[in-house]
């Protein structure tokens, strides 16, 4: 197994294991190191976790029935968006006003959404120093790009971390209700227990 501490030259990591590019550089996702090593598959590390993909399905689904789609768009399955030269950030759930999407390219979202919700964080760490930092500098590109509001789902620690530009950040727990945007209110761990799902 590759330690966290050996040096790997970024020119022999597959380009296939970016997850994201941020502020100019390249994250990875987490376990590259063991597919640079030959221990892993690429396959084995770009998916969601079982409880991930069922949360990113869940919040997708309510909210697909709760926003008025005349005027807002939803998007998923890692959305990219586009923020700036080299810089491409990745949404798991991301609500766009309609208006903002005259006509889609089949390109990155150029665009900001209005709301962009995150589950987990899927890449690893060493190149950015810790979890707050890489949620804090995500978040701050995200409200740069002209994003109102962010939202990540924690599911270790079953919490929700709310950003909104010039605010404090609000730190909850995921059975308390969540205001997404106008009347749209969710409550992660009732739509988890309404689906029967056990984590």
């Amino acid at each position: 197994m590759v330690t966290t501490n050996e040096f790997v030259e970024t020119s022999a990591i597959p380009k296939s294991l970016v997850y994201e590019t941020l502020n100019g550089r390249p994250l990875y996702y987490k376990g590259y190191h063991d597919v640079v090593a030959g221990i892993l598959k690429p396959e084995d590390i770009m998916g969601s976790s079982d409880l991930q993909s069922i949360i990113v399905m869940v919040l997708a689904g309510t909210l697909w029935n709760k926003v008025d789609r005349k005027q807002y768009q939803l998007a998923t399955n890692q959305s990219r968006l586009h923020v700036g030269l080299g810089d491409n950030l990745s949404a798991d759930v991301a609500i766009f006003e309609k208006s903002s999407l005259p006509r889609l390219k089949g390109k990155y979202f150029d665009v900001p959404p209005k709301i962009v919700l995150e589950v987990d964080i899927k890449i690893d760490l060493n190149e950015i120093g810790s979890d707050v930092a890489y949620i804090s500098e995500k978040t701050q590109e995200l409200i740069n790009f002209g994003v109102e509001r962010v939202f990540w789902v924690l599911s270790k620690i079953r919490k929700v971390i709310i950003i909104q530009p010039n605010q404090d950040w609000i730190v909850t727990d995921w059975g308390n209700d969540i205001t997404i945007m106008d009347d749209c209110i969710i409550n992660i761990k009732r739509l988890l227990d309404e689906e029967e799902i056990t984590y």
